[in-house]
């Protein structure tokens, strides 16, 4: 038998090696689990006191918009574009901040590329 290798393969690393590989692959199985929780969820944000309100899903794509009759101005149609952007951007933020939130409880706060 060659110096620096036993029966399991690498000198042992085997043991290790299939630790590692069971935790990554008990890591994703969690990461996915997380993924389609959060795509459950429903994230909410207004803007203008609460006349705007956005809502975005966990897909992060925008479910609803509810805009209070109050807040349609005729003459300040600019007013209402901003309010319903602010409104979205906040639900987006919020999903996303979850999103991360989520993964770095998962991750142990590895920088990972999700």
């Amino acid at each position: 038998m060659a110096k620096g290798f036993n029966s399991r393969g690498m000198g042992g690393m085997g043991g290790n090696m299939g630790n590692m590989i069971r935790q990554a692959q008990k890591m994703q199985q969690d990461m996915m689990k997380a993924q389609e929780e959060l795509e459950g969820k429903s994230y909410e944000a207004s803007a203008g006191g609460g006349v705007v309100s956005a809502v975005v899903s966990g897909k992060k794509e925008l479910t609803q918009v509810t805009i209070d009759p109050e807040a349609v101005d005729p003459d300040d149609v600019e007013m209402l574009q901003d309010l319903i952007v602010a409104a979205v951007n906040e639900a987006m933020r919020k999903a996303n901040e979850d999103a991360a939130s989520q993964m770095s409880r998962l991750t142990g706060g590895l920088n990972l590329p999700f």
